[in-house]
Order: structure tokens, then C-alpha cells, then sequence
């Protein structure tokens, strides 16, 4: 069932706090990260509010010519209700808008239902940079947002 929430620009503090609640987040990110990433580049920061509460986020920024959906999540109470479907969404509208032909994002191999995720919604994958065990390695996926393709 699809929760009745909205979608808005958001700031980095208001992702902060979202991702100290997200539980894959195991190590937080530092301020100065959070500024380096989406304050330097055309960036977008996205929340998800259901009932004046903030449930998710996606941000990213501009990388190498593409769109780099970087950091993302949605509260463990509020997954599987179409949350991180309709902010995937708005990130690729915007970053069509903005005259971006792809988007590429990175996910940890332990993490099943991101993967799935990305290849549910059009993602190819492109890649991997292996880690310090199997489960760490990320896989990079890409979609290509130009029409007919």
C-alpha cells in the first residue's frame, strides 16, 4: 500500500539526520563529506515527508559529465510502500531537465534489495570495484535517460 506523501528539495542537514536512522548506514558520514559532495557540483537533495515526518532522502550531484545518485535511503517502518520508487523518479526528471544523459549509482553487493531495485527500474550493470571481502564490492549500475533507449 502507497503512503500519501510529498516530495521536496531538501538541505543537508535534513539528510544527515535522516541517515542516522537508516540502519545499512553503519559508519556516518562527516559533515565535511556531505558539504564536498553536494555543496562543489550541481547537486540535488531530495526528502520524502509523510505527515510533517521525513521518512527518506536521495541526493547526488554532477560527476564526470553524468548524474551520480549517490547517497539515498528510507526509513525502515516506510520501505516497500513506493517512497524510493517516486524519489528515483523526480532525481531522473530533474537530471533530465538539466541536460544530463545518465545516471550511475553504487551499491554494496551485501545489500540485495538495492540491486534489485536498480535492475527493477532500468538500471544495467556496468561494473564493480572490488573491496576488502565479497559482500563490500560495489556494483555500478547506469541508466541511460535519453528517450528511446
Amino acid at each position: 500500500m502507497e503512503l500519501n506523501f510529498t516530495i521536496q528539495k531538501g538541505s543537508i542537514e535534513d539528510i544527515q539526520k535522516i541517515s542516522l536512522q537508516i540502519p545499512e548506514f553503519e559508519i556516518p558520514y562527516s559533515d565535511e563529506k556531505f558539504k564536498k559532495r553536494l555543496s562543489e557540483n550541481k547537486s540535488l537533495i531530495l526528502i520524502a515527508t509523510h505527515k510533517g515526518q521525513h521518512v527518506g532522502f536521495k541526493a547526488g550531484y554532477e560527476r564526470d559529465n553524468y548524474f551520480y545518485s549517490w547517497i539515498g535511503g528510507v526509513l525502515p517502518k516506510f520501505r516497500k510502500k513506493g517512497i524510493a520508487k517516486k524519489l528515483a523518479l523526480y532525481q531522473e526528471e530533474w537530471a533530465k531537465k538539466e541536460g544530463f544523459n545518465y545516471i550511475v549509482f553504487k551499491t554494496r553487493n551485501r545489500f540485495k534489495s538495492m540491486l534489485l531495485f536498480g535492475l527493477t527500474n532500468g538500471f544495467n550493470i556496468i561494473g564493480f570495484e572490488p573491496k576488502d571481502e565479497e559482500l563490500n564490492y560495489r556494483i555500478i549500475l547506469k541508466k541511460v535517460l535519453t528517450t528511446g533507449q
